[in-house]
C-alpha cells in the first residue's frame, strides 16, 4: 500500500514540478519566475524525501535539509537584489 501511495505522490510532484518550469520558462515578469523557482525548490525537497522513504535510507533527508536552507538564502538574495539593487549593504 505505501508503494503505491508514493509512486502516486511521485507523480504528482514531478507533474507539479513540469509545471514550475513551464512557468519559470514562460513567466511574464521576473516576481513571477522568482516564485515558480522559490516553488521548484519546494518541490525538489518534497521529491527528495519521497525518495528517502521509497529507499529507505536517512542520506537523502539530510540533503533536502541542505537544498531547503540553499533555496531559503538564495530566494532572500535574490529579492533583495531586486528591491534594492544590491545584496550586502
Amino acid at each position: 500500500m505505501l508503494e503505491i501511495a508514493l509512486m502516486i505522490s511521485l507523480s504528482l510532484i514531478v507533474m507539479a514540478m513540469a509545471m514550475n518550469v513551464f512557468r519559470l520558462a514562460k513567466g511574464p515578469d521576473v516576481p513571477d519566475r522568482l516564485l515558480a523557482l522559490d516553488t521548484l525548490y519546494v518541490n525538489s525537497i518534497a521529491l527528495i524525501v519521497l525518495l528517502g522513504l521509497w529507499l529507505n535510507t536517512k542520506t537523502y533527508f539530510e540533503a533536502a535539509i541542505l537544498i531547503a536552507m540553499l533555496g531559503f538564502v538564495g530566494t532572500m538574495a535574490i529579492c533583495r537584489y531586486l528591491l534594492r539593487g544590491d545584496i550586502i549593504e
